[in-house]
């Protein structure tokens, strides 16, 4: 999953991207809200803009350029959905208020608690996702979409946070085709110094993983990968 993290303070957005990438995610930061809005408006990872790239938007009020309320008014003015969580030092009954009222889903004040805020990153996305079935199913692979771990016949499945990451994505659903520059870009950050080819590399690891466990991912030339059952 990516996260957009709109935060000026350096050390601040250090500690919260490590402790995102500790579970997972594939982490992008906006130091300002110009940078922020070109991110979240662009369609550089092949969505409809808006948003449409990321799973969660951190974001930060007191900004550099502007207040980050601004920003969320623009964000769900365009019609975008995405569910945004506010972290900052404005912690008074009023600004918390404008700020729900705007579309923020969840508001926490700085300084927070790392296991708190871990927590209600988990929960935000469980709500966003409650319409899914919390178990997805490929021949015997297992997704757990609350916990988002992976099992083969009840057994915990050994992956890097990079392999994992490619197999969320062709798991959510299984039988979707994804293209390369799709996943590509679901799981690196614009400053990562890599090509979409190295996708091939986690798709080849996470084949060899597979065998045994009923489920495949297939190469469709020209179109990407698809996750599917597999044949004996």
């Amino acid at each position: 999953m990516r996260v957009l993290l709109v935060e000026d303070h350096d050390e601040l957005a250090t500690w919260v991207m490590q402790a995102l990438r500790a579970l997972h995610f594939t982490v992008e930061r906006a130091a300002d809200a110009a940078s922020a809005e070109s991110l979240l408006f662009s369609t550089h990872a092949g969505g409809t803009g808006a948003g449409s790239d990321y799973a969660l938007v951190l974001l930060d009020l007191t900004l550099p350029d502007r207040d980050g309320l601004d920003l969320l008014a623009r964000l769900r003015g365009r019609g975008c959905r995405v569910p945004v969580m506010i972290l900052t030092a404005r912690g008074e009954v009023g600004d918390r208020v404008k700020g729900l009222d705007l579309g923020a889903d969840d508001y926490m004040a700085k300084p927070f608690d790392l296991a708190e805020f871990e927590a209600r990153v988990k929960a935000l996305l469980r709500r966003a996702r409650q319409t899914e079935a919390p178990l997805v199913v490929c021949g015997g692979l297992g997704f757990d979409t609350v916990s988002r771990h992976f099992q083969v016949g009840g057994v915990p499945l050994a992956l890097t946070p990079r392999e994992h990451a490619v197999l969320e994505i062709l798991m959510t659903p299984p039988g979707k085709t994804v293209s390369k520059d799709r996943i590509y870009a679901s799981i690196f950050t614009l400053a990562d110094e890599t090509q979409p080819d190295v996708i091939e590399v986690y798709v080849h690891r996470l084949r060899r993983k597979l065998e045994g466990s009923g489920a495949a991912i297939v190469t469709l030339r020209g179109l990407g990968y698809v996750l599917e059952p597999s044949v004996g």
